[in-house]
């Protein structure tokens, strides 16, 4: 029968739990035994539905996988444009999984839906709703705690909940398994809950999911059992810990990490500028020694879903108690700050030609937030050429991936600077000064070279007639 949304509503049931049957006896992961719980199938019963809440950039990779390992699959989005995205092909996934995308979107046992009240229907649920800071740079729990109260209003015994999006360390706890509790099902008996941090690394093949370890950190040992049901097709192995607290505050710290080695290098590429060197050589002469270093490397700014975001949420909380982690509360600063002293650096660099600021034109190469993706959420591009702007500058943008930017609720289109493509007559001399924040694997940017000057936040090997360091 084809899976339809009318159809999955008016589902019967598809698991039953029995508190007395004897351990282990089928084949995994579609039968298990644990803590005296043991969940069967009835015979001919089709795959388990998953139910897949938050088709983001992490979302929509595990409703991939989780297809591709022979469940069901229902994707649940709140926002219209998104499942409108998504069904037109026009969303940021990498390369490799557009074909998968294309082909799963004429699968009879995939639907989407922005109906929250279908995860009723399923065996398993999986919440990926990204984090958000509000404007003071705060965790905004909004979204998270509104879908949590959601999918609690209508789950059902014998699922299992795991959710993967960045929280406060206790929220799997206090948003699921206490809620859960309150309306009378208890995790580990009823229902099985765990929190599983996605790890994802868009445009990297190296880091795709099915290749990473998992952490899982579950409420109970039948929790655990029927989690990693779920979770085995969205990780190379998996990591347990004791509990979903431990899981929760094991993502803060691996973003936390991130965020202040970046800030780090950061200050380290300012300082060899200082020193007239070159900090990519010196990095890599660091990165020779075989233990006790990790390389992070200078940029242009932080943007994405992940360490300009996350480590908020272990940092706002501990303010709140008066327990600020200083260290890392001054690496968000730095990193925060980081696109805009570029802007400065932009600036510095246009008075120094001679130029009026309300006369010079800049061109912005890369509007992405990281080489080889063309997601520009948080992108350190809009930042820079916001504060450019804002000083009469004539800013243009150039990215092959992106087509269109908002900046300060404006949408600016990328240009082509390259005068074998654009018969205009502008061409990259045109421009006083070129600030490169991403170049795009695959693509030739030698017209780079005839740019007046260039400053080069990747660090890279680009040139054009003055290149120039942040």
């Amino acid at each position: 029968m084809t899976m339809t949304l009318e159809t999955l509503l008016e589902a019967p049931v598809e698991d039953r739990i029995e508190r007395t049957a004897p351990l282990w006896d089928g084949e995994p992961p579609w039968e298990t035994a644990a803590g005296g719980v043991r969940i069967t199938r009835r015979a001919g019963a089709p795959q388990p539905l998953v139910a897949v809440v938050g088709l983001s950039y992490a979302g929509l990779p595990s409703r991939m996988a989780l297809r591709r390992a022979g469940f069901r699959i229902v994707g649940i989005d709140t926002s219209p444009s998104r499942l409108n995205d998504i069904r037109s092909g026009r969303v940021e996934i990498p390369g490799e999984l557009r074909e998968d995308l294309r082909g799963s979107l004429r699968d009879e046992d995939f639907v989407l839906t922005d109906r929250i009240e279908v995860v009723h229907a399923a065996a398993h649920v999986l919440i990926c709703v990204p984090a958000t800071l509000d404007a003071q740079r705060r965790p905004n729990l909004e979204t998270l705690k509104r879908t949590c109260a959601a999918v609690v209003e209508h789950a059902r015994a014998g699922q299992t909940l795991v959710l993967t999006s960045t929280g406060y360390v206790g929220s799997t706890r206090e948003l699921l398994v206490e809620a859960l509790a309150q309306r009378g099902m208890r995790a580990g008996e009823d229902v099985f809950v765990a929190f599983s941090p996605e790890r994802i690394d868009p445009g990297v093949p190296a880091h795709e999911q099915a290749r990473l370890p998992r952490v899982v950190g579950a409420a109970s040992e039948a929790c655990f059992a029927r989690a990693s049901e779920l979770l085995r097709p969205l990780g190379a192995s998996l990591h347990r810990v004791s509990s979903p607290e431990a899981a929760e505050m094991a993502k803060l710290y691996e973003s936390t990490f991130r965020a202040v080695n970046i800030a780090l290098a950061f200050e380290m590429a300012d300082a060899c500028r200082t020193q007239q060197l070159d900090p990519m050589e010196v990095t890599a002469a660091a990165a020779s020694k075989p233990f006790g270093f990790m390389a992070h490397y200078p940029s242009a700014g932080v943007g994405g879903h992940g360490v300009g975001i996350d480590p908020h949420y272990l940092l706002h909380p501990l303010r709140e108690r008066g327990r600020p982690v200083a260290l890392a509360e001054e690496a968000m600063r730095t990193v925060a700050a980081r696109p805009r002293r570029v802007a400065m650096r932009a600036h510095e660099l246009l008075l120094r030609s001679g130029q009026r600021l309300r006369d010079a034109r800049v061109l912005v190469v890369g509007a992405a937030y990281k080489p080889g993706v063309a997601d520009c959420a948080n992108a350190p591009a809009v930042t820079i050429i916001s504060a450019l702007a804002a000083e009469g500058v004539h800013v243009d943008f150039h990215d092959p991936l992106v087509s269109v930017l908002r900046v300060d609720g404006e949408e600016m289109h990328s240009v082509d600077p390259d005068p074998r493509r654009d018969a205009s007559g502008f061409g990259p001399e045109d421009y006083d000064l070129a600030v490169v924040v991403a170049i795009q694997p695959g693509h030739d940017y030698g017209w780079l070279r005839r740019c007046r000057q260039v400053l080069d936040c990747t660090y890279g090997e680009l040139a054009g007639r003055s290149r120039v360091l942040p």
